[in-house]
């Protein structure tokens, strides 16, 4: 019959004891899991990954006083990848610590010095990680005294910078150190420092007197364990701490049967149940009723057990309707299923926004690429043209080269067959001088102001050696010039020479005069050349029509370079033909950007 009930309460108990286990540790409103979790739902909602992880945190905190450390180890394991996404050294470190805290209360030590020395690697001050270091190795040295050292210099550390509650927890540590060293003296007093630490936290200094009076009564000192937890009691009644009053209630009944006072132990468990009862406390009435069922039990006295069980059965539905823990429980348990779907959601949001991002990435990507490959093409063409363009301009520069290597050709033969060996000779002579330096610079689309005077001499020298009874020239150069460093466009002045001198000054009965005057106006270098020939009007009169249309040839080659330099170098290049006021004469003008390095 006895075990049939006990069947039956399981029976009860099972459901409630699946949504509500330990929960006579936590009954608070304000700090509750629930309140916690759907806090968090409200943070997941909201798409806030620093707020949610926070709240990661505070529900694991709680999760931790209820004794729940799978579930507040599955918390913080949350938190940590959204910190980590922040980079938030400071929020890191913390949270692996009280990872690596709680994995030590549930004996992974393996995992908690991993998660102790990485806290003390992401800690962002000397004093937090050295604590994390010192917790490390503590973890992994087996010898109590080292331990102790490890967590007396923890508390010295804490204790300098304030941190009270963090204290406290180390004492806790080195008495549970202390006693499996079996020194149960610094036990005792590793406790009451931390009592006298946590002065302004009542329930805590209540479960440390708790503590002490479980030391004493290990050594068999039930009076002094007796004594203090009476004073725990006390204590309790006066602070309102139901919870508290309804444990050392029960840790004193145990202490009473230990020290033989039945009588005591079985009216103070009535005490208890009652009081359980009254507030609503399923389980603590539970467990006060299994003690005095027992001790019956282990009596002899089977129908007082029954009428316990019988008794709490009457009064089980009124209890869980009063017992707020369970309802807590409850809307924890519905709450956890909510946040778990809002992770999925925020999951599947998150796969939905990286694969969003991937796509921009890759569209973004993809633009670059067409655009770095119409830019590859597009330099590729302007380089094509940009060489089309030179070599066309080199085309055009070198077809001049013909006409005057044939006029040459021509005054030698004229000079031979005047049987002038000597001039001829000299002509050669003059002549080879000018086509090396013309071959030198054949290339160059521009050469110094200074090369290009001596191409004009030598060209001039050359041509008087031909018309030494037509013409004299002159060439005049502005001081302010600097020769050597202004670049001038190549064979674009020879041309002009070439035309005044051929279709101007030969056709004179006396001799003519040829000018040219190189100058700086406006920025730009103006090269005047003027000769006082028959004119541009009788010079066509007295052409053939195959001589009118290599002047066309000619002028057309000049402007078409002039065209080119212009639009690969990005230059001002101009000229003008007039005649003289009478007819006679012509003056060419030519305007050259000042230039000292080409592009």
């Amino acid at each position: 019959m006895y075990n049939q009930l006990k069947i039956l309460l399981f029976t009860l108990l099972f459901p409630l004891m699946m949504v509500a286990q330990d929960s006579t540790k936590t009954k608070s409103g304000k700090t509750s899991v629930s309140k916690k979790a759907i806090e968090l739902t409200e943070t997941l909602s909201e798409s806030n990954p620093t707020a949610t992880a926070d709240k990661y945190v505070e529900l694991a905190t709680e999760l931790d006083k209820k004794g729940d450390y799978t579930k507040a180890e599955d918390y913080l394991k949350r938190a940590l990848p959204l910190y980590q996404k922040q980079k938030n050294k400071d929020k890191i470190a913390s949270t692996t610590r009280l990872l690596a805290q709680i994995q030590e209360k549930q004996k992974k030590f393996n995992q908690a010095i991993l998660n102790y020395q990485s806290a003390s690697e992401d800690a962002m001050d000397k004093s937090a990680s050295r604590i994390n270091s010192n917790d490390a190795s503590r973890l992994q040295n087996t010898s109590p005294k080292a331990q102790a050292e490890y967590l007396d210099s923890n508390i010295k550390i804490l204790e300098k910078e304030g941190k009270k509650e963090e204290a406290v927890a180390v004492y806790k540590q080195k008495a549970e150190v202390d006693l499996k060293s079996d020194n149960k003296g610094m036990a005792i007093e590793s406790y009451e420092k931390a009592i006298a630490v946590s002065k302004d936290k009542p329930e805590e200094v209540l479960k440390l007197k708790s503590e002490i009076s479980k030391v004493y009564a290990s050594e068999n000192n039930l009076d002094k364990a007796i004594e203090i937890t009476k004073n725990t009691i006390s204590d309790a009644e006066k602070l309102g701490s139901v919870s508290q009053q309804i444990e050392q209630q029960q840790t004193l009944a145990g202490l009473y049967f230990k020290n033989e006072n039945q009588d005591d132990a079985i009216v103070l468990l009535e005490e208890t149940y009652d009081l359980a009862l009254k507030n609503g406390r399923t389980f603590d009435a539970k467990k006060a009723m299994l003690a005095l069922s027992d001790y019956y039990r282990a009596q002899g006295n089977q129908t007082k057990a029954i009428e316990l069980y019988d008794k709490f059965l009457n009064d089980f539905d009124r209890m869980v309707q009063a017992d707020s823990s369970l309802v807590d429980s409850k809307i924890f348990q519905v709450t956890e299923e909510k946040i778990k779907q809002l992770e999925k959601e925020r999951a599947l949001k998150d796969e939905l926004i990286t694969k969003k991002n991937k796509f921009n990435y890759v569209l973004i990507g993809s633009v670059i690429l067409m655009l770095i490959l119409l830019g590859l093409i597009a330099k590729a063409l302007f380089s094509i043209k940009t060489k089309n363009k030179k070599i066309a301009l080199q085309s055009l520069r070198r077809e001049m080269n013909p006409h005057f290597i044939f006029n040459s050709l021509n005054s030698v033969n004229q000079f031979i067959a005047q049987n002038n060996e000597l001039e001829a000779n000299k002509y050669l002579t003059s002549y080879s001088n000018l086509m090396r330096n013309m071959m030198e610079t054949s290339n160059k689309d521009f050469i110094s102001l200074s090369n290009e005077l001596e191409q004009i001499k030598k060209y001039l020298d050359l041509e008087h050696l031909r018309f030494q009874d037509k013409f004299e020239y002159e060439i005049v150069v502005d001081e302010k010039l600097d020769s050597d460093a202004i670049l001038v466009p190549n064979m674009l002045i020879q041309p002009h020479l070439e035309n005044a001198i051929w279709h101007g000054l030969r056709y004179r009965e006396t001799i003519g005069k040829l000018k040219v005057t190189f100058a700086e106006e406006n920025q730009l270098i103006k090269v005047s050349i003027e000769d006082d020939g028959i004119g541009v009007e009788k010079s066509r009169e007295l052409k053939t029509q195959n001589q009118k249309v290599h002047e066309s040839r000619g002028l057309n080659n000049v402007e078409e370079r002039i065209n080119l330099l212009n639009d690969l170098y990005h230059q001002q290049i101009s000229y003008t033909i007039s005649s003289g006021t009478d007819g006679n004469g012509t003056l060419v003008t030519l305007y050259f950007s000042k230039t000292t390095k080409v592009v």
